[in-house]
């Protein structure tokens, strides 16, 4: 399967995930989230998380942290106690399974994380 970004070729695999992390963008971001009926647009909240996603998957070891952990994480980004409804009204498909999608990392087959 694959994913069609600004006229360039980008491998997904059965899950819908990036084959190559390498390979995402901001476009390829937009893409997933459009290609997701459950997602709109992406707000500046989304962004965030998802850059903080990448960066633990990039700067961590390949982690790539549950729910519970994003929503403390994010809490200290965002300066506010952040909750589980915060992060599914931005990703409904779960924090660390869609979230991880749009972020072009792998497939996480464990359960959410609290």
């Amino acid at each position: 399967m694959a994913l069609d970004v600004n006229g360039k070729s980008v491998e997904l695999d059965g899950n819908g995930n990036l084959v190559d992390p390498n390979a995402w963008d901001e476009d390829v971001a937009k893409a997933l989230a459009a290609a997701d009926d459950t997602m709109g647009e992406l707000t500046q909240e989304h962004w965030d998380v998802l850059k903080y996603l990448r960066e633990e998957f990039f700067d961590n070891n390949g982690n790539q942290p549950m729910e519970r952990q994003i929503n403390k994480d994010m809490g200290k980004v965002w300066g506010k106690k952040v909750s589980s409804k915060d992060l599914y009204n931005l990703f409904p498909g779960a924090p660390s399974k869609q979230g991880n999608r749009i972020a072009g990392l792998p497939y996480v087959a464990r359960k959410g994380g609290y």
